[in-house]
């Protein structure tokens, strides 16, 4: 995701919403959200892993535990997990009183739709919703409360008026390295072999909500109308026809990039348990194989991998970006999770303040000093991306920022400046191959998707079985869900409504 692109339209939420979760029991859940940080995000604070207890931890011995505790404690609390974010947490989701405005009499007075608790039915007071930090709205009030905010230092926190924002859209990371299927006593939560998408069988899922807490993405949810827990299934019925997420689809910025990456799977674990949390990028990195390496592609002919689809690794946009151009980095490595939606930090504050004091913003003199001198973007996407080195961040805002001063040359007719991309690492034509890629990319060269083949529709079928779609009038049908009822009105109590049956008397006849 190419957060410089991030306008906050929301599209994608929207359009993930009706096609996932647009169900009784879900209506508080967004598989995919867009922050605006600095803020406290959705579920609340849900970064501060000294209170959620989601995500790895490394122990004096080198291995990795998880922070929610051992199986033996998850086990002594299966029925009552004491570290799971209410819904206040989340918000208690609403819908309006539209009734009272259509149906009113006659009347002196102009009548008011009220908002009502999609949960119990009866009126609320709007507190909190999805992305309540919107624009910083409020802010520095409620910024205060960002778990990262609070690791930058004092003199950022003082200054913080002076700060910008940003736009960080989420989904689940689908981790190499998931704490989420770790932390599940039931086994519900798997990651698919064919393609690494991470997902809960419904049937299996017994609804302990343990998954929940050793998230520390917090991207996995309860439905309280069937008693089960769901998650972003990455639109796998689309991805096994070549097609992109439905988030990726309607992004009106095309920032989002998908594609197809080699992997090294005894190396996970190892990768997720160097010492030093500023080691974890690179240690992840070089979990990511060149798809060029002869070897590579000897062995993953060995293993069967159709030859279309090592096609797509050496075409995919996303071992460009985070290998060859190395500008994207992870959320949160410091979680030990692997995570493997990637992030390419904003450079457009940068470019903004340059502006604002009357100097050239393309300069690449203006910009490379700018981007090492600016507090909040280095140090603040520092504790977002690379467990606060700002070593990785300044390096990808570099690269960015001549990026920006290179092309501008070639696009105004000029004599091109052969030492820009070299400061960086780079050559003139990894330097246009990039631009291309991230400002000129078309659908076929954002969206790498190779289509599954028909010798996999066997096992293909059989992890599918206990998945979300599942259920008839399912996720993304438009019927009513797996707890029997409608969309679009009350559900009282948390309560699972199931169809009552119908009984046969003698005078209904035949």
């Amino acid at each position: 995701m190419n957060l410089d692109k991030c306008i906050g339209c929301h599209t994608c939420s929207v359009t993930c919403k009706q096609t996932w979760t647009n169900r009784a029991g879900m209506e508080y859940v967004w598989f995919n959200n867009v922050e605006t940080r600095p803020g406290q995000g959705y579920p609340r604070t849900y970064e501060d892993q000294e209170r959620w207890k989601g995500g790895w931890t490394r122990k004096s011995n080198g291995r990795l535990a998880l922070r929610s505790g051992s199986r033996l404690k998850n086990l002594a609390t299966i029925f009552a997990s004491p570290t799971l974010p209410g819904i206040d947490d989340y918000y208690e989701p609403w819908t309006y009183d539209y009734r009272t405005l259509t149906d009113a009499p006659l009347q002196e007075h102009t009548p008011v739709a009220r908002p009502k608790s999609l949960i119990s039915g009866r009126d609320m007071a709007i507190r909190w919703s999805a992305n309540w930090d919107d624009n910083l709205a409020g802010a520095p009030e409620l910024a205060n409360d960002d778990p990262v905010l609070r690791k930058v230092s004092d003199k950022v926190k003082l200054e913080f008026e002076q700060s910008f924002m940003f736009y960080l859209p989420r989904i689940c990371e689908h981790c190499l390295n998931p704490s989420c299927a770790a932390a599940c006593p039931a086994g519900a939560i798997y990651k698919r072999n064919e393609d690494g998408i991470v997902l809960v069988d419904q049937d299996r899922c017994r609804g302990w909500r343990k998954c929940v807490t050793a998230c520390p993405y917090k991207k996995i949810y309860f439905n309280h109308r069937t008693g089960k827990a769901e998650k972003c299934t990455f639109c796998y019925p689309r991805i096994e026809v070549g097609m992109p997420t439905v988030c990726a689809e309607t992004c009106v910025g095309r920032l989002r990039y998908l594609g197809l990456v080699f992997y090294d799977m005894d190396a996970v674990l190892p990768a997720a348990s160097v010492e030093d949390e500023h080691e974890l990028l690179d240690a992840q990195r070089h979990l990511i194989l060149d798809p060029e390496d002869p070897e590579v592609i000897r062995s993953a002919e060995k293993e069967g991998i159709p030859h279309d689809w090592i096609e797509a690794a050496r075409r995919s946009p996303v071992h460009s970006l985070i290998n060859e151009y190395r500008v994207a980095l992870p959320l949160h490595p410091e979680y030990r999770t692997m995570p493997m939606v990637w992030y390419i930090p904003p450079l457009s504050p940068v470019v903004d303040a340059v502006s604002e004091t009357g100097e050239d913003a393309e300069n690449r003199n203006n910009l490379f000093a700018a981007s090492e001198s600016l507090r909040i973007p280095v140090e603040y996407l520092a504790e977002l991306f690379t467990a606060g080195d700002t070593g990785p961040v300044n390096d990808s805002l570099q690269r960015l920022a001549a990026m920006r001063s290179y092309m501008r040359d070639i696009n105004l007719g000029r004599e091109t400046d052969e030492e820009i991309p070299r400061s960086v690492g780079m050559d003139g034509e990894s330097i246009h191959r990039m631009y291309r890629l991230l400002a000129l990319a078309k659908y076929e060269d954002r969206y790498v998707i190779p289509p599954a083949h028909a010798e996999q529709a066997h096992s293909l079928e059989a992890f599918a079985a206990g998945c979300s779609l599942d259920t008839e009038g399912g996720p993304g049908m438009g019927g009513p869900g797996a707890g029997g009822s409608s969309r679009g009105g009350p559900v009282t109590g948390g309560k699972v409504s199931l169809p009552t049956p119908r009984v046969r008397r003698p005078e209904d006849g035949e």
